[in-house]
């Protein structure tokens, strides 16, 4: 099953500067071959159920593994079967509504 999630993970006890993690991370989804499009707070994602989540558990492991003792991870996640839709057809239908 296709999944798009809305990704924002927040390493805690590490200061107020996330952009390494978080570019750790976008190295992971990368290397998964999943589609990503990163924005000012978090990532969205597609892909199938099993890769995404697997991507997800992989950049925890690499975040603990850069030190942050503790994370903080809000998903939000949508699944369709009535028909595929990609994140570039969510936008593009709210753009031409404008």
């Amino acid at each position: 099953m296709n999944v798009m999630i809305d990704l924002c993970i927040v390493p805690l006890g590490v200061g107020v500067s996330l952009s390494a993690y978080i570019a750790a991370c976008e190295r992971v989804l990368a290397e998964a071959g999943l589609k990503t499009a990163l924005h000012a707070y978090g990532t969205n994602i597609e892909g199938e159920w099993e890769a995404v989540f697997a991507a997800v558990k992989r950049c925890h492991e690499v975040v603990h593994e850069m030190g942050a003792p503790r994370i903080t991870t809000t998903i939000k996640l949508g699944t369709r079967t009535d028909r595929v839709q990609t994140m570039e057809d969510k936008v593009r239908s709210v753009q031409e509504k404008l």
